[in-house]
Formats: C-alpha cells, sequence, structure tokens
C-alpha cells in the first residue's frame, strides 16, 4: 500500500513563523535564510552545528571507494569526501515516533 507523506516547503515554515510569532514575512523570510546559510557556511568549514532539543547538523567524511561504471564496464575510484548529515535529538525523536 503507498501512503502519501506530506511535506513543508520553506515558504510553509516562513508562514507557519509568520502565523505563530506575528512578524512579517519579509523578516522572518530573512531569518531563515541567514540560518541556513550559516549552517551551510559552518559545514563548510568543517564545523558542525548543536542545537540542544532540536539536533545536530554534522560533517560526516566518506572513505575513498572503487565504483563500476557500468555503461563503459570500467572501474572508477571515488575520492574520500564529506558530506552534511543531520542527527535529530532524542526529544525529537520520540517526538516523531508519537
Amino acid at each position: 500500500m503507498f501512503f502519501l507523506r506530506k511535506k513543508m516547503t520553506k515558504a510553509d515554515i516562513v508562514n507557519e513563523i509568520t502565523k505563530n510569532t506575528g512578524i512579517d514575512k519579509v523578516t522572518v523570510l530573512a531569518t531563515v535564510e541567514a540560518f541556513m546559510d550559516a549552517v551551510k557556511a559552518s559545514l563548510s568549514k568543517d564545523e558542525n552545528v548543536y542545537l540542544r532539543g532540536f539536533g545536530s547538523f554534522v560533517v560526516k567524511k566518506r572513505a575513498q571507494k572503487t565504483a563500476r561504471n557500468i555503461s563503459k564496464n570500467t572501474t572508477i575510484i571515488i575520492p574520500e569526501h564529506n558530506i552534511p548529515a543531520f542527527k535529530p535529538a532524542k526529544t525529537f525523536t520520540i517526538a516523531v515516533k508519537k
């Protein structure tokens, strides 16, 4: 059976914050954008971001590995690289499970 999952966009988040706080949309949008820019900047400098009660944005290192290019039937080497990841806080995980 297929379940349709709901999604929330950045615009939806801005609207929700505007509705709950009474702050105008332009200010909320600028704040949300500044938050995302700060997280991206920190992770690009290899610095993790910890938000107590919410979770952590962390940089994970992927090891070098070999892969196959099926169309050319060749082996390629994927170099070691960093990827962003999110680890939710325990309270966050419990809230989502309910």
